[in-house]
């Protein structure tokens, strides 16, 4: 054995007592958490929930003040008043200093008889507002789900990940050994030796890459549930695909039909439905009813003083305003044709989403039954060439080729898995609905 071999040896050796420092990072330390645990705590920490929350308030409080209109409004007056009076006293021919002091009280109330049906008008947009608030507000936690889904989903890809990552470095030490047994028999090469060590290294590198990207992984997981460091997804079960249930037509169809954004889009153009029938009430005429009783006195008592009552009934119509009614109409009218218009982009884009979702999903669950094979395979032909170079009858570089081939196969059997799940959380988030 020449002293080159040798040395080649001697360097295998020194990288098979390295690969037993090599101790994979713990999460010690990091809060575990759940799909569920995390999915909840990301939707209360959204802002943009928060914000969809408000504009729900928001629309409550306005269908409240819609419905108020069909009650009567009433008013309570009181007051008093102390003020000093000088008058002329012709029995003494003084000016006497006194005072002159009144109180009041009163209570009054109207009531719209008739507002040539506005109040309805207004009280159903304002229904139609909080619907779509509501529907938003779903749209928008699906849309907090799918996210914290694809982080969840991603934090544990980059686990499976590391994993085929330091498995690598399990098939290179394999690959070492093989070199270095044809060493000590002289049928190995220089080329055969560093060619090995290089792969080992390697197989190192993409250790530490996988680490770092694990950490990150996890940052963003933290961040999304409100944590200020890197938490530990816990791997739920069921990560298989399963059933939807569903014919690709009838997902197509619940999109089109109850989407959170179709069924937003539907509940505006209702909105401005009712605000064209609001402004055409402007041509006729508003009834209304009022009342009060009055209460006056000179001294601070209930006895006593004077009382009056009231009771009228008034109608308005506006003969003419300068054109404001017909603009207001106009108005509500060329609004109501664009919500119309935003509806049917609405329906007609959730079927286009819907569909690629599924295309996308079916797409996925055929990829991971052929990453399967192919992983299999590519084991297979790696053992086959191990041996082969044993005996001689292939060299070093069919082995590190087969071994790329397998470390690449494995890390697409794992990340098939999760484009998978992140297609059907899409799909989930598209339609409205868990699947």
């Amino acid at each position: 054995m020449c002293a080159c071999l040798r040395a080649s040896v001697r360097l295998l050796g020194l990288a098979g007592l390295a690969l037993v420092s090599i101790i994979p990072r713990s999460a010690a330390g990091q809060m575990p958490v759940t799909l569920e645990e995390a999915v909840e705590r990301a939707l209360v920490r959204s802002p943009q929930m928060a914000q969809q929350e408000q504009t729900l308030g928001n629309a409550l409080e306005g269908r409240r003040t819609a419905f108020g209109q069909f009650l009567p409004s009433l008013n309570a007056t009181s007051g008093g008043s102390l003020r000093s009076q000088d008058r002329f006293d012709p029995t003494t021919d003084r000016i006497v200093t006194g005072s002159s002091d009144s109180y009041s009280a009163g209570l009054s109330a109207s009531y719209t008889v008739f507002a040539g049906g506005r109040r309805f008008a207004e009280y159903g947009a304002a229904n139609a507002e909080v619907r779509a608030a509501q529907a938003r507000r779903e749209e928008q936690r699906f849309l907090v789900t799918v996210q914290t889904k694809s982080l969840f989903f991603q934090a544990l890809r980059e686990e499976d990940l590391l994993e085929v990552a330091r498995q690598r470095i399990v098939e290179a030490e394999q690959n070492l050994e093989i070199v270095r047994s044809r060493a000590r028999l002289g049928e190995a090469t220089v080329s055969d030796s560093l060619r090995a060590r290089l792969d080992w290294v390697n197989a190192q590198q993409a250790v530490l890459q996988g680490e770092a990207s694990l950490r990150s992984a996890q940052f963003s997981l933290g961040r999304q549930i409100g944590e200020p460091g890197p938490v530990s997804p816990v791997r739920p079960g069921g990560l298989e695909p399963t059933p939807l249930g569903m014919t690709a037509e009838e997902i197509l169809l619940v999109a089109e039909q109850g989407a959170p954004s179709v069924v937003a889009a539907a509940e505006e153009t209702d909105v401005a439905g009712a605000s064209v029938s609001a402004a055409r009430t402007a041509y006729l005429p508003t009834i209304s009813l009022s009342s009060g009783y009055d209460w006056a006195n000179q001294s601070a008592s209930f006895s006593g003083g004077t009382t009056s009552w009231s009771l009228s009934l008034r109608m308005s119509y506006p003969i003419f305003n300068g054109f404001q009614r017909e603009a207001s109409v106009e108005r509500a009218r060329l609004s109501q044709r664009v919500t119309e218009l935003r509806e049917d982009v609405a329906r007609l884009t959730a079927r286009e989403e819907a569909d690629a979702a599924y295309q996308g999903l079916v797409t996925a669950e055929r990829a991971i039954e052929i990453a399967e094979e192919a992983a299999a395979v590519a084991m297979e032909d790696l053992r086959v060439v191990r041996e082969r170079y044993s005996v001689g009858a292939a060299t070093i570089l069919d082995v590190l080729v087969s071994q790329s081939a397998a470390d690449q196969a494995n890390t697409n059997r794992v990340t098939t898995r999760y484009d998978y799940l992140l297609a059907r959380a899409e799909l989930e988030a598209i339609l409205g609905r868990e699947l």
